[in-house]
């Protein structure tokens, strides 16, 4: 993560922070739940009888210290957070595991893969109280197997600075990704493998329709270059903010050039980093309790938690994505250089049920060619 911050950057700056942080038993607490209350200030009651939580989770989920404490304390719950790589990498090793699952809760998985998860049975339902505080249309659930969290818009980001000293502008849509003026300037995630990469994918499936592939295709033509997952392409490919890499062009987050502004007091304009509005594709993130947890009480406390006003608002600056709770108040650079698009491509989620895994081959092969 760079020093200053970048899309979900600060996660891998707090990792090991967070990592240590839950290891606190705080012994004090009682057993119900937390509602969407504020977790910070509640008075610690029932020491030691909420137990422990697993968390398992992606690499970029972030929490500051003091809200995850004030969680722990006031429920005497202890939470262990895992994390096994990107998203796609955690569902998939949830699926194989599910028999013997390896945490309590599942958190990160997002509206692409849900169904793959339903079918395999991985959640138990659950409906937390605190959704009366969420905007409905990211409810996608109604069997409340999992719980909306957080959401944000793949884009494409740029390199501000770079682009002007080589004289283009920057790029208005997908199509113009594909023009030779901006040959070998685009890192993209691999949707096998990454979240973020798959939901580009299926923006450019929106996009295009049944004509997708020939335009992946004239992308590999002009000399894009892909990455295993998010962090690698930002951080080793990108030329902007926080990237050490030498492409400008990048598939990040609509909200990332707001981790990229050291000042909020700048002008737009002079943000090192920013991104292509028409190459936007909505991401909605959730979480479960898996099924066979060890402490499904605690896992529903936690799920409440991260539905709470103190979660809410320290997402944005912790994993540079928005909250879902309405009623979470937003930071001064969230809301200057962040964005959700107005008008995001989006599929149908039956469509991504019945078609994700061929278009994702079809794309792997076109890329071993």
């Amino acid at each position: 993560m760079n020093p200053v911050s970048s899309p979900r950057a600060a996660a891998d700056r707090v990792r090991v922070i967070a990592a240590l942080v839950v290891l606190v038993a705080l012994m004090s607490a009682a057993c119900g739940s937390s509602g969407s209350g504020d977790d910070t200030s509640a008075p610690a009651t029932g020491a030691g009888r909420g137990g422990s939580v697993r968390l398992l989770t992606h690499d970029s989920f972030s929490v500051s210290d003091a809200v995850l404490a004030g969680f722990e304390q006031r429920t005497g719950i202890k939470v262990e957070v895992v994390r096994g790589g990107d998203a796609v990498e955690v569902v998939n090793q949830a699926i194989l595991a599910k028999r013997n699952p390896q945490g309590d809760v599942l958190f990160g998985i997002d509206n692409n893969l849900l169904t793959r998860a339903f079918d395999e049975g991985l959640f138990e339902p659950y409906e937390s109280p605190a959704l009366a505080g969420v905007d409905p249309s990211y409810v996608l659930d109604p069997q409340h197997r999992v719980t909306p969290i957080d959401v944000g818009d793949v884009c494409v980001n740029y390199d501000r600075s770079r682009l002007r000293a080589d004289g283009l502008p920057v790029p208005d849509t997908l199509e113009d990704l594909a023009d030779p003026r901006y040959r070998g300037m685009l890192v993209v995630e691999n949707p096998a493998t990454s979240s973020p990469g798959l939901a580009f994918l299926l923006g450019t499936r929106a996009r295009f329709g049944e004509g997708w592939l020939d335009y992946w295709r004239a992308l590999k033509d002009n000399g894009v270059t892909v990455a295993d997952g998010w962090e690698q392409a930002y951080y080793s490919d990108f030329s902007g903010g926080s990237g050490e890499g030498d492409r400008p062009l990048v598939v990040s987050y609509a909200s990332s050039p707001a981790a990229e502004v050291p000042d909020p007091s700048i002008s737009v304009e002079d943000a090192p980093t920013g991104f292509v509005p028409a190459t936007c594709y909505r991401q909605i993130e959730f979480a479960g309790i898996l099924a066979g947890a060890a402490n499904p009480d605690a896992a529903r406390q936690l799920i409440d938690f991260l539905l709470s006003v103190p979660f809410q608002e320290d997402v944005p600056m912790r994993m540079f994505v928005y909250p879902v709770n309405t009623e979470a108040a937003l930071p001064e650079t969230f809301t200057k250089f962040a964005a959700l698009a107005t008008d995001p491509l989006e599929l149908p989620p039956a469509e991504v049920a019945a078609n994700r895994d061929r278009w994702i081959e079809e794309w792997t092969k076109l890329f071993s060619e």
